[in-house]
């Protein structure tokens, strides 16, 4: 047994957390993949580095915070995978998880099997172990390439369905290797079905049981959601592995799939929490699992190993891709591009060291070169990808166009109204709300509708916010807008932006100049106040032209006594695009506006802009403005 000052499990697991984060943490801002700089520290600072860090101080500690670890990673990936996206490519996900995974089974085992010369047992394990992908790698690596949502929904997807169905199948044939005497094909075929399935159901019935304590908010204390939540992940993942041996990857995905897509009070910080603790995980994972690899095992391998590697991303990658996408929806481009990013993750890790353990403990050679040419994939497609999928996505013309459309924060009742109108002109919208009510008012506008705090970055880059031409504060607090604007130029440059404030708001518009950020409307608007009225169905939309050349009408106009009281200048129209208005904005002859006004004040609004030059060209019955017809966008490809 090694003995020393380091050779200690509280500060091995003390260092791997704190280099896990400062790695991520480093990695962020020099723009990389963080998984290379975890691999990196756990190299650098484990037995063959510095010996700092001593995995096998940790003992059977390891495998079980490894297992925990992978399922808080895979329910908060469950999480993210939404049925409204999921449905959209519903097919090319299904046949890419079960086609694809299939071919990859195959194609990396007789890789190995004939570059490495493995027997059939160990080439067939590195098969199962490949199979995967993994969200820890994908979804950082898509937040990144900023590719388009079709392509990026079947990567996401395929990353967190793959994981657990890649995980029990390598398990079923490890214990087929280990006891081959066992069973027909037809039986170890069964234990990967049941088990998928147990998991299935168990995870469903948790994760509704756990839905029903949230809508009753007097049995889970306010305050205790996310570790109550974190709680019965790690007991449902448990108790489902001690009923079904490796049923709980199953059992926590699919619990995370049906948690996510439920509407309940206190998801947002649910989601939240769990990204950082998923964070916190990978980290600290990655570090200890790296630092269990001796750098001696992956040179052995030598070039066979790393032409196994190539075989992988360059024949078996391709071709599982094209076979899983056959008669998809996806576009040619499409499939190359998926074909093209395969970076491995934690999954095929911890997996691969679950491998060389079992291997070992059975006096059995050739779990180490498992594991070490595994940890070779992970290295080699996650640099491969992070350095050349910015670069395919864009010859393939699959980047997110920039300067499209807007996010607006807020989905109350004059939010949805004026996502309605840059709608009606063709323009892309998503709103970012905390509030339930406003967002299912929301959809059933069918407007695109974040649920969550539009001052966390996760939403944001949900939003699309760095390819948006601007973005729009349109909240009832004051605080909360300026925030919002603050926030969005972190995450996107050269965003045009616009901000609601109150009359009697402790901002002024001033302050908001100063930060490069508009007036919202024109004017001070009260947006409760708008609301109500919007409620009550006492607001006309209507449209007018300047008939009026000069700047005058257009100065009179802005800074009227009517504007923010009984009229709230909602957009113009220039050139048949629609714009915000703010109170910078000047108007030239010919442009257009659409205009919210209060009913009780229609008569002297008309005067008060025909006076100034314009003309009315149109006006909404009041019921259309607060009623919008709901339709369906065609998706953005």
């Amino acid at each position: 047994m090694e003995t020393g000052l380091f050779y200690n499990p509280a500060l091995t697991l003390a260092l791997a957390l704190a280099l896990g984060m400062i790695a991520q943490a480093l990695a962020h801002q020099l723009r990389m993949p963080g998984i290379v700089l975890l691999l990196a520290a756990g190299v650098a600072l484990g037995p063959d580095g510095a010996e700092l860090i001593h995995p096998q101080a940790l003992g059977p500690a390891l495998t079980i915070l490894t297992g925990f670890a992978v399922a808080v990673i895979l329910f908060e990936g469950g999480m993210n995978l939404k049925f409204n996206r999921l449905r959209r490519a519903k097919r090319s996900i299904r046949q890419l998880v079960l086609f694809g995974g299939l071919v990859t089974v195959i194609g990396g085992a007789v890789a190995a099997r004939f570059i490495l010369d493995w027997p059939w047992k160990n080439a067939i394990l590195f098969g199962t172990l490949v199979m995967v992908t993994g969200p820890t790698v994908i979804n950082p690596l898509l937040k990144r390439l900023k590719v388009k949502r079709s392509v990026a929904t079947v990567l996401e997807a395929e990353g967190v369905l793959i994981d657990a169905l890649g995980a029990v199948v390598a398990i079923v044939a490890l214990e087929a290797a280990l006891s081959p005497s066992h069973g027909s094909p037809m039986v170890w075929i069964w234990h990967v079905v049941s088990r998928l399935g147990f998991g299935a159901i168990s995870g469903g019935v948790a994760a509704g049981l756990l839905v029903l304590l949230y809508r009753v908010r007097t049995l889970v204390p306010e305050g205790s959601e996310n570790v109550f939540t974190l709680s019965i992940v790690l007991a449902l993942f448990q108790l489902s592995n001690t009923i079904v041996p490796e049923s709980g990857i199953a059992a926590v995905t699919v619990a995370g799939i049906i948690v996510g897509n439920t509407r309940m009070q206190g998801i947002k910080r649910l989601v939240e929490f769990k990204e950082e603790l998923t964070v916190l995980l990978i980290g600290m994972l990655f570090v200890l699992l790296a630092a269990d690899v001796r750098l001696a095992q992956v040179t052995q391998l030598g070039w066979p190993g790393l032409g196994v590697v190539l075989a992988l991303m360059f024949l078996v990658r391709p071709a599982a891709v094209f076979t899983g996408t056959a008669f998809s929806e996806l576009a040619w481009k499409e499939r190359l591009f998926v074909a093209w990013i395969g970076p491995r993750g934690i999954v095929a890790a911890a997996v691969a060291s679950f491998f060389a353990a079992a291997f070992a403990d059975r006096g059995l050679s050739g779990g180490y070169e498992l594991r070490a040419l595994v940890f070779l994939v992970i290295a080699v497609t996650v640099v491969f990808a992070g350095l050349t999928g910015g670069l395919m996505a864009g010859m393939l013309g699959l980047r997110r166009p920039s300067q499209m459309g807007w996010v607006i924060l807020g989905a109350n009742d004059v939010a949805r109204n004026v996502a309605k109108l840059f709608k009606e002109n063709g323009q892309e919208v998503v709103c970012i709300d905390a509030n339930t009510d406003h967002c299912n008012a929301a959809e059933a506008d069918c407007t695109r509708v974040i649920y969550g705090n539009g001052l966390q970055t996760r939403n944001l880059l949900r939003a699309e916010i760095d390819t948006r031409r601007g973005a729009l504060a349109l909240t009832a607090n004051d605080e909360v807008n300026v925030l919002f604007t603050e926030k969005v130029k972190q995450e996107a440059r050269g965003i045009t932006l616009y901000a609601a404030l109150k009359t009697d708001s402790s901002f002024t518009p001033k302050m908001l100049h100063q930060a490069d950020v508009a007036l919202a409307f024109g004017a001070t608007a009260d947006i409760d106040t708008w609301t109500r009225r919007f409620k009550a169905h006492h607001v006309f939309l209507q449209r007018w032209r300047l008939d009026t050349s000069g700047e005058a009408a257009a100065e009179t106009h802005i800074s009227g006594d009517y504007t923010g009281k009984g009229m709230m200048i909602a957009a113009s129209l220039r050139e048949e695009t629609l714009f915000p208005v703010g109170d910078t904005t000047r108007f030239k002859m010919g442009d257009e506006i659409m205009v919210f006004v209060f009913e009780p004040e229609l008569s002297a609004v008309e005067k008060f802009l025909s006076d100034t030059g314009w003309t009315r060209l149109e006006s909404r019955d009041k019921a259309e403005v607060s009623a919008s017809v709901c339709y369906l966008e065609p998706e953005k490809k």
